[in-house]
């Protein structure tokens, strides 16, 4: 079969697409035959190797997990032992995050845990673009936000891929929604559901008279005292991504912050979870959540795939597929 492969930590020139045997399923394990794939923040780490301290996860001097990737959609095509949730023909998606990773390939052997039935209403592409980043959304919102009806809810960095899923979730959940994006991405956040859009290249939201019960800060940067000044008392904020500076502020003064003050700072890091996907894929279903895929790349195009996502202006996800068309 053909992957995409990376023996050392470094940018994107450092991958390969090379034939390799493929894999068997083993007890526990369904073979997958990959139609489609996404890239996500995780991605780049397991490609970098930074920040350093990754590397006691991901492989201390090389990759541990030569074949990245780990948002998939595809097609059963084999069960090993053991396996009764699912068999060949079945369509299914999942994050391999959390067994191995090896999505940016033809096939890839999955324990089921990591897997659910992909929606009959969406496409591959469309399925691939969902686990990491709408488990990360679900999570902050939901397990950190605790977000309820009638809330308050701003999203900074609303157009990429974990901001669209987020202002999505939200309103599901009952929220009034602010995501805050540039101009070419006003449209896109109005056609899935934000109450209300900021453009950031004409308004300064942190100076703005509004008061939010729930932050999310997904990309770009502002300082964690102006997200504090524009939040509710006891109101929540949580770093989901972005620049470095923020993330330390997040860690570092978040905690200390919290203390002193009735409103919350914190950060989270997601983690795949088969319950989490399968609550997606009801959202799916019921139309309540779209995928929003800025490009496609081939997997023999995955280098290009990183440097455009690198340049971290996507509109939505960047989307990997198998297939010629």
């Amino acid at each position: 079969m053909k992957a995409i492969v990376s023996n050392k930590y470094g940018p994107p020139d450092g991958l390969h697409l090379l034939e390799i045997e493929k894999p068997v399923p083993k007890e526990g394990e369904v073979l997958v035959k990959i139609q489609a794939a996404s890239l996500n923040y995780g991605n780049l780490v397991l490609l970098k190797g930074k920040p350093f301290l990754a590397r006691f996860a991901f492989g201390l001097f090389k990759p541990k997990y030569a074949i990245p990737g780990g948002d998939i959609a595809g097609i059963v095509e084999a069960v090993g032992t053991g396996v009764t949730l699912f068999k060949p023909g079945d369509e299914v998606f999942g994050d391999l995050s959390q067994s191995g990773w090896g999505g940016f390939a033809e096939y890839a052997s999955v324990p089921v845990q990591a897997l659910v039935q992909k929606p009959a209403n969406i496409s591959f592409e469309e399925a691939a673009a969902v686990p990491m980043a709408g488990t990360t959304a679900l999570q902050a919102l939901r397990n950190n936000g605790a977000v309820k009806p009638g809330q308050k809810v701003l999203i900074n960095g609303a157009s990429g891929g974990v901001g669209t899923f987020a202002v999505q979730i939200a309103k599901a959940f009952g929220a009034d929604v602010t995501g805050v994006c540039s101009t070419r991405n006003v449209a896109t956040l109005q056609e899935i559901g934000a109450d209300h859009v900021v453009d950031y290249k004409k308004e300064d939201f942190t100076q703005a008279s509004d008061k939010y019960d729930l932050i999310l800060a997904v990309n770009g940067y502002q300082p964690i005292l102006s997200y504090m000044r524009a939040l509710k008392d006891n109101g929540k904020y949580i770093m989901v991504g972005g620049k470095g500076k923020q993330m330390s502020e997040a860690m570092l003064l978040g905690p200390c912050l919290s203390v002193t003050s009735s409103k919350k700072l914190s950060n989270m890091l997601q983690r795949a979870n088969k319950d989490d996907l399968q609550f997606l894929k009801e959202l799916l279903e019921e139309e309540k959540l779209h995928p929003i895929i800025d490009k496609q790349f081939k997997l023999c195009e995955v280098p290009e795939a990183f440097r455009y996502f690198e340049e971290g202006h996507a509109q939505g996800k960047v989307v990997i597929t198998m297939t010629e068309n």
